[in-house]
């Protein structure tokens, strides 16, 4: 879910303050209750408490004198923090914030806008819908869709998929795209993915992308910028949000592992940094943004460029202190990848913390989680995933059968709760319908949903996680889905669920020393997908015994594919070797 925060790229000159204000709203049925009882229209302002072009739409176009009398007399205003209520923002992600959304009292849409809007275009669209409030262009009535019937794309499929994964690559620039510059994390892993295997083309794509998103990560404080705009990585967007953060420290952190490139790492280790000074509560969960202004509307490039005694001396822009399930698992996942490429036992700890928290503070009986402290709607299927998929890599990363255990309740709580029984998927969340329409299921989500309840099957042999991630895929694969979204998540998930994991397992006690560097060295496998075990003879069996191992009179390793095992490694500055060998 790439969410961008777009305006209009030009000096606004700032409107002078009037003592009309704007009564805002909060989005709810009640809303179009009113709206019906008074014959009036509703505006809904998606913002993002990071955005520059938010505050800049709050600074000028809201202070308008002729848009608020307009606003007043006609429609009800409704404020949104997009990062809140995840159910808007994916519906609405692709219109990027601001986003301005006009529906009628039943809830019709009429207009929806992107981006910073100046305030004489603001009055003219209010105006132009009081006159005429049918849907306008940018309202297209939905397609019935025809779900498919499989989750796996027909050979003719995934080929117009990967003509349309190479066609977008930027080769002057890197990375997929040619507007905003971003690392894009699916396509990117991807492209590791194919590497691995030998594709020297996609390895150059990797590299390519990995050294160009180095441009946007932040010399003073580290992590990372959102994007760049005008084709290039010299012009940052300054905002640093929480996912960005998440998958691009998650994504550095295995292309270090792969190419061993120390400028990976210190990409890595630079934006844990940043998440550890500036994005830690006390408690030790995870903030969720620092905003890309230090003065709100006000362009922060020459902020930006200073030293961290130079920046802290203006002060520091303001940070959403705001602790969601969401934003949390993106973390520890990004802080699990970093643990199994480096062993640093501190950041493990810190992964951990912020999971403990998250169970204590947010969640919810049968396995699932809340969004925040009182969420407004949801739950919202979001929460629950990005924790089981942080469950998930905490188990990876420890053998600690309770993580597994977790992460298995919560894909229980995700079936029982956000099946789409209107068709295939899963729906973004289990809230009541408002303003006339109700959550549906969305492209990012269930690629993220169809990939992690495959690897939990992979984890468990449990066919059920299987057929969460087979009922995920068809609606991704769905061809009016492929048609309207990029082709690089697809074939991510699609290349995991077609083949197993890379399966690496120790056989040892866990207080055997031995045991213990062959499964930190096992961690180092460079991939996003695979399968690590540490099968201590005295917990029982595994929990998917789909291998029978020896019980050996000293610490081993087995490297397992789809054909075949590999005998006893001992050695473990000679299972690396072996695991890439095998996997390709």
């Amino acid at each position: 879910m790439k969410r961008l925060c777009l305006g209009l790229f030009a000096a606004v000159a700032a409107w002078g303050s009037t003592p009309a204000t704007l009564e805002w709203h909060t989005w709810s049925d009640d809303v179009f209750k009113e709206a019906k009882s008074e014959n009036r229209f509703v505006l809904l302002d998606l913002e993002a408490i990071w955005c520059h072009w938010c505050h800049v739409m709050d600074t000028t176009t809201y202070k308008d004198p002729q848009t608020i009398e307009l606003l007043k007399s006609k429609y009800i205003v409704v404020k949104v923090d997009q990062d809140s209520r995840p159910d808007l923002a994916t519906r609405y992600e692709d219109y990027g914030w601001p986003a301005t959304i006009v529906f009628d009292s039943s809830g019709q849409e009429i207009v929806k806008r992107q981006g910073y809007i100046p305030p004489q275009e603001m009055v003219s669209m209010l105006k132009a819908i009081i006159k005429d409030p049918t849907p306008g262009p940018s309202v297209v009535p939905e397609e019935p869709v025809q779900f498919a019937d499989s989750p796996f794309l027909s050979a003719e499929a995934r080929k117009k998929l990967q003509d349309r994964y190479n066609a977008a690559y930027d080769w002057k620039y890197g990375s997929w795209g040619t507007v905003q510059k971003f690392l894009d994390w699916d396509g990117t892993e991807y492209a590791m993915d194919l590497a691995r295997k030998g594709d020297a083309q996609a390895e150059k794509m990797a590299r390519q992308t990995l050294d160009a998103q180095l441009n946007l990560l932040d010399p003073a404080w580290g992590g990372v910028y959102q994007y760049s705009t005008d084709g290039d990585w010299k012009h940052a967007h300054f905002e640093k949000i929480m996912q960005f953060q998440a998958e691009d420290l998650r994504i550095y952190s295995i292309g270090y592992a792969q190419f061993h490139e120390q400028r990976y790492l210190h990409a890595a280790q630079a934006i844990r940094g940043f998440l550890k000074t500036f994005l830690t509560s006390p408690d030790g969960a995870f903030y969720t943004s620092m905003d890309a202004d230090l003065v709100e509307g006000k362009h922060s490039a020459n902020y930006f460029a200073l030293s961290d005694a130079g920046r802290r001396k203006q002060g520091v822009p303001k940070v959403d202190k705001h602790i969601y399930s969401r934003e949390n698992g993106w973390a520890i996942s990004g802080m699990a990848a970093l643990y199994q490429a480096t062993g640093d036992e501190a950041v493990l700890a810190d992964a951990k913390r912020a999971a403990e928290y998250i169970i204590a503070n947010r969640s919810i009986e049968g396995g699932g989680f809340r969004h925040g402290d009182k969420d407004a709607a949801g739950p919202y299927l979001n929460d629950t995933l990005a924790m089981t998929r942080a469950f998930l890599a905490l188990y990876a990363s420890t053998g600690d059968r309770e993580w597994l255990k977790r992460a298995q309740d919560s894909m229980h709580y995700i079936e029982a709760n956000f099946r789409n029984t209107a068709g295939a998927g899963y729906i973004a969340s289990r809230a009541s319908t408002v303003g006339g329409f109700s959550a549906r299921p969305e492209r990012d989500e269930n690629v993220a949903l169809a990939r992690t309840a495959n690897l939990l099957f992979q984890y468990t042999g449990d066919e059920g996680y299987q057929k969460v991630s087979q009922e995920a895929m068809k609606y991704v694969v769905t061809p009016k889905i492929m048609r309207e979204n990029s082709a690089l998540p697809t074939l991510l998930a699609e290349l995991e669920l077609t083949a197993s994991p890379v399966h690496l397992t120790i056989v040892g006690h866990k207080d055997d020393t031995a045991a213990q560097a062959l499964f930190h060295t096992a961690l180092q496998f460079p991939s996003g997908y695979k399968r690590i075990e540490w099968w201590d003879t005295r917990e029982g069996r595994l929990p998917n015994p789909d291998v029978q191992y020896p019980e050996l009179s000293k610490a081993a390793a087995f490297v397992c594919t789809q054909k075949s095992c590999s005998s006893p490694i001992f050695q473990a500055d000679q299972l690396l070797a072996k695991a890439e060998k095998l996997s390709r």
